[in-house]
């Protein structure tokens, strides 16, 4: 399969023959104040987003009008569709996430071969609560570290240097933590792809904050109905905001959707899942995912207590091919 065709944008970073979105996004030129009011600030973003190039006399970038609207959201949080409103300088989410905590950072070489060697950054909390998540102690846990901006940006030079093809943002969910990462890329300058790899839970405004910084979305579609994510990782409206999200990451940059299939849920949430993708985003990159196992909490729900059967994960691979799926 040629993968190169369909991530164009990820390889053409790494073959040197394009900038990293973040470092574009630096150079665009917008003039705001703190004293403007959130929708000011909005009205200036979309506009220089859609502009897209530089203007003259102006000192600050995009990226530094992203800093500041996810600075002003940060104390009404809304980064994910939970929507909980609190501010965060003071208490911390429904996520458990109050200041950016990261609990591992590595080259990591169990990615898609086409990502590997990876610079992951794991954060903990998440805006979803999983009974089966196999990441439980970062994601339902706070376990970690602040590190300041200054030297996780030196970090991701040093590992770009050492052979990471990539920066890979992921938790827990990187959701709750995007005002840490834009502060972190505004003190970077190395020319690297930077990868969203996120539960897509993400709230239409910080979608649009992710539009100019992201290359590759690396998402994780879960579901194929509403129920089984209201039971499963306990969040409302799933389908409709997952599904929103993906077309407009299908739309800004290259995207590789990981679904990864359960005992029991191949016709109401694979299939369906397949279906939505052959007909909405067709030229994305899918891996359909067997290392399902009962962790957590799973054991308490009969219909996820036990591992994939080969014949389940079987049957999810038959179906994505007949629909055309690019599997990786």
């Amino acid at each position: 399969m040629d993968y190169r065709r369909i991530l164009k944008n990820y390889f053409a970073i790494l073959d040197g023959k394009k900038k990293a979105v973040y470092l574009e996004c630096k150079q665009i030129r917008v003039d705001f104040s703190k004293s403007d009011s959130i929708r000011e600030l909005w009205s200036k973003h979309d506009k220089a987003v859609e502009r897209w190039k530089s203007e003259e006399g102006a000192q600050k970038t995009l990226l530094d009008l992203k800093i500041e609207i996810a600075t002003r959201i940060f104390r009404n949080c809304h980064f994910c569709e939970r929507r909980c409103g609190v501010d965060r300088t003071k208490v911390a989410g429904n996520c458990m996430v109050k200041e950016a905590l990261i609990a591992s950072e590595f080259l990591h070489m169990g990615e898609e071969y086409i990502l590997i060697p990876s610079y992951t950054i794991f954060f903990s909390g998440c805006p979803f609560h999983c009974v089966f998540c196999q990441n439980w102690d970062i994601s339902q846990m706070l376990n970690g570290l602040y590190v300041e901006h200054e030297i996780l940006s030196k970090m991701i030079e040093k590992r770009k240097s050492q052979g990471a093809l990539n920066v890979n943002w992921v938790g827990g969910d990187p959701t709750p933590n995007l005002p840490y990462i834009l502060k972190v890329l505004k003190l970077c300058e190395t020319n690297i792809p930077q990868i969203w790899n996120s539960n897509m839970y993400c709230s239409m405004e910080t979608m649009k904050l992710l539009k100019g910084v992201i290359d590759l979305y690396l998402t994780d579609f879960k579901y194929g109905n509403n129920e089984c994510a209201e039971r499963l990782s306990k969040v409302e409206n799933y389908l409709e905001v997952v599904e929103r999200n993906h077309l407009i990451a299908y739309k800004d940059g290259d995207m590789l959707v990981r679904h990864l299939v359960m005992p029991n849920h191949v016709e109401c949430c694979t299939k369906p899942i397949v279906d939505w993708l052959s007909k909405n985003a067709p030229m994305s990159v899918v891996n359909v995912m067997e290392q399902y196992r009962p962790e957590y909490k799973a054991y308490e729900y009969p219909d996820i207590s036990r591992p994939l059967k080969r014949s389940e994960y079987e049957d999810a691979v038959r179906y994505a091919k007949e629909k055309g799926l690019c599997l990786i």
